[in-house]
């Protein structure tokens, strides 16, 4: 398998075999040598639609969950038991990601959400019936951690097999749009459930697995070339290792994901612990952090939007790069302001630059991504996201506990921008581009 390798002709949607890794297609390109735009596209659609609902239905249960335990137990256990679902999903993804590579990530992902499904409707059924015991609580956060582990890789393997690599910028701005809604809608709609019964939010969270499972059904992707396909005969220690090693000799892939993995060392901390440690030393209030990751989430929206909407994408690994170090000066600056109002609309101006760095930096992996790698890589980067970067949290505590808050927020700031620069260090990325019709 060569770097060059890619997936072979999508026999869906109008489009057409893809070309090599960041090639263009010309701007005069026919109707025929393009794909269907993706916010067009009926099989896209129903695969959003199922992913939307699958990501509310993640925040339906997880506060459900969380409800049930405290029903049960005290705020320790309550705390082991919404903790004990990251532990399998951590030590499991790049298995996951071995298992999408080798039965098909559709398979999978239609597999985890019925297994989602059934789990979660039981659940409900239990709560209606009688109280559960904690035990029980604590085998289904069990469950779901497992089955996280097998479909976040599977699910971010898709979009490159359900259009053509000229739409796969577009795909994924949608898909982050979506998670942005789900997880802005989900937190509502399950505390509004659980108000009336705390059996109907896990009722509800199964049917919106349910519906998930109904949707992925009808989704066609485009089927692996025998050359791509992984070998069955291989073991799965070999498939893993021959997927790290496809990432680490990757002239683009590798640099991006590397990259990836530091930028979210330096972002996460700063957002998700550190504008509480602000907040309480300059007086902000909790008012002030829902300012504050209001704007950020608001302005990552606006950023995925524009994602799928952007044209052309000439020198995509050079916009990616100085997006990325944009974004970092304003992670950086928010822990500088002294107001609510001026660390909100520099969160907002942070998450607008870093949904479109974010955006292009998946687009770009997946679309020099050979089609049977494309679990594995998903795999790496997912397990940067919930395994590698929460890890950092303690240490940046110590920091904000020994220099203040300010510094923290600038630490962070200097690991995302110097992501940027492993990034340019390597030709493969200052020369990529991005075929978008």
């Amino acid at each position: 398998m060569t770097d060059a390798d890619i997936a072979g002709p999508i026999e869906f949607g109008g489009s057409v075999p893809p070309a090599e890794p960041g090639a263009f297609v010309p701007s005069d390109a026919t109707a025929e040598s393009v794909s269907r735009p993706a916010h067009r596209d009926t099989n896209v659609l129903r695969w959003l639609t199922a992913y939307f609902a699958s990501i509310v239905g993640d925040s339906v249960y997880f506060l459900a969950l969380g409800w049930a335990a405290a029903q049960l137990a005290g705020p320790a256990q309550v705390g082991i038991v919404l903790a004990l679902g990251a532990v399998p999903r951590a030590l499991l993804m790049l298995v996951g990601g071995v298992i999408a590579d080798r039965f098909d990530p559709r398979k999978v992902v239609i597999g985890s959400d019925a297994l989602r499904a059934a789990v979660i409707l039981a659940v409900a059924a239990l709560l209606w019936l009688s109280t559960p015991e904690l035990w029980l609580l604590i085998v289904v956060a069990l469950v779901f951690g497992v089955v996280d582990a097998a479909f976040m890789p599977a699910v971010g393997a898709l979009p490159p097999r359900l259009t053509g690599p000229d739409e796969v910028v577009r795909l994924v701005g949608l898909r982050q749009l979506a998670i942005r809604i789900g997880k802005a809608v989900g937190p509502p709609l399950a505390g509004f459930s659980l108000a009336h019964h705390g059996e109907a939010a896990f009722a509800f969270a199964g049917a919106l697995f349910a519906l998930s499972l109904v949707l992925l059904v009808s989704v066609r992707v485009a089927p692996l070339p025998p050359s791509q396909t992984v070998g069955q005969v291989a073991s799965p220690w070999r498939d893993l290792t021959d997927g790290l090693r496809y990432i680490r000799r990757h002239r683009i892939v590798g640099p991006l994901v590397l990259a990836t993995a530091l930028s979210e060392i330096g972002f996460m901390p700063p957002l998700q612990m550190g504008v509480f440690l602000l907040a309480k030393d300059r007086g902000f209030g909790a008012t002030g952090i829902g300012w504050i990751l209001g704007a950020f989430a608001v302005g990552a929206g606006v950023g995925a939007i524009g994602l799928s909407l952007m044209g052309r994408i000439r020198r995509a690994g050079m916009a990616q790069a100085a997006a990325l170090v944009v974004a970092s000066a304003a992670i950086g600056a928010i822990g500088l302001l002294p107001t609510v109002a001026g660390a909100a609309t520099v969160a907002g101006f942070a998450g607008l630059v870093g949904g479109v760095c974010g955006g292009l930096s998946i687009a770009l992996i997946q679309h020099n991504t050979a089609a049977s790698y494309q679990g594995r890589v998903a795999a790496v980067l997912a397990l940067s996201h919930v395994g590698l970067a929460p890890l950092v949290f303690p240490l940046f505590g110590l920091a904000a506990a020994s220099v203040g808050v300010t510094p923290m927020f600038l630490v962070g700031a200097a690991i995302s921008a110097g992501a940027a620069v492993i990034a340019l260090l390597s030709d493969g990325v200052r020369q990529a581009e991005l075929r978008v019709r």
